[in-house]
């Protein structure tokens, strides 16, 4: 193909720098690297100052180590290990609270809870034909239903017919094919998050401000050009990686290779996010962190939270060359921020 062997300069996507100016200090101030007033001063030694200021938290850190029953740190080799946590089992009180929930909250169908969700939020008429012209169709809503319970269960829709009397295969595949895409549903993910964070229940679960994002191995067709066989799950797919907020909902999902690292992800996911749900915390597992993507998050404006495999391998990084620490001293580098392998 023309033009397959050259690459575009990634230097044309940045803000111009008069631009960039203009727009500085009210991003410090969003992002939390500065209070109001303070943009004026931010520069390199400001900016240090700031991160030397997070590393000495460590101080509280030690001082709690002697109360700390989870955390062990070997006095001879320095290298700490963490103890298994043991659960208490389920008290009376949790079993009293799910006989009453499932008293008061009765099973429904996977289709009646599609139908009465698209009623009430009216996500569906986020669907339509790429020209923005009404859809030409005798039952829009009946149809856009009908498309996502079909698709989001994976079922096709030829073999869906069969079960669902008064519509055809071709049908719902036109529907998906004509009037959906990405862009689209990512909309409508949108409505039924804003719509579910207003809810009473997703309120006492969490107030929105903490993400875990993890990956799901999913099965796909060959002939495409993600799909690639997982060294992990033994079988070729693909991953959904997936954006999970506190109050139990899905913030945003995007498909992604099996081979690639998922911390590249994890942010873009974030920016993604068109919903009034705004988390400043996220917590990943191993495959959700690197050092670039410590910094980025830092930049960014959030808390990246992760579990780190092998953690105990690490050095961490001192506020300066002269800070000591007396239960957790060994856990650090004799230098301060110039670790090979420090975070």
């Amino acid at each position: 193909m023309v033009g397959s062997e050259e690459y575009a300069d990634w230097f044309e996507q940045l803000l111009a720098w008069e631009d960039l100016q203009e727009k500085l200090a009210d991003y410090l101030v969003e992002v939390g690297l500065c209070e109001k007033g303070e943009a004026g001063a931010f520069d390199a030694v400001f900016f240090r100052r700031q991160l030397e200021d997070k590393l000495r938290a460590a101080a509280a850190a030690d001082a709690g180590y002697p109360g700390n029953e989870g955390l062990v740190i070997d006095p001879e080799t320095g290298i700490p290990s963490l103890k298994p946590h043991r659960s208490e089992g389920q008290r009376p009180s949790a079993k009293r609270l799910e006989q009453e929930v499932k008293a008061r909250m009765p099973e429904h169908t996977l289709m009646g809870i599609v139908a009465r969700t698209a009623y009430w939020v009216e996500w569906w008429r986020r669907f339509g034909p790429p020209s923005g012209n009404d859809p030409k169709l005798k039952d829009p809503f009946g149809r856009y239903v009908l498309t996502t319970f079909v698709k989001g269960t994976n079922m096709g829709p030829y073999e869906a017919a069969k079960h669902i009397p008064g519509v055809s295969g071709h049908e719902l595949s036109y529907v998906a094919n004509r009037h959906f895409s990405i862009a689209l549903l990512n909309e409508a993910v949108a409505d039924l998050v804003n719509a579910h964070a207003r809810l009473d229940i997703s309120q006492a679960w969490g107030d929105g401000t903490a993400v875990a994002a993890d990956g799901t191995h999913m099965d796909t067709y060959l002939n495409n050009l993600l799909a690639e066989t997982s060294v992990r799950y033994g079988k070729a797919g693909g991953i959904a990686y997936h954006h999970i907020s506190d109050a139990y909902i899905a913030l945003f999902t995007h498909f992604i290779p099996c081979g690639v690292w998922e911390a590249v992800y994890i942010i873009e996911g974030l920016l993604k996010n068109t919903s009034e749900v705004k988390p400043t915390t996220v917590h990943a597992d191993t495959q959700g962190q690197s050092v670039p993507v410590f910094a980025l998050a830092h930049l960014l404006g959030f808390d990246l939270m992760p579990r780190i495999r092998n953690w105990k391998g690490l050095t961490f990084y001192r506020p300066s060359k002269q800070s000591e620490f007396v239960h957790i001293d060994s856990l650090f580098g004799r230098r301060a921020g110039t670790s090979s392998t420090g975070i």
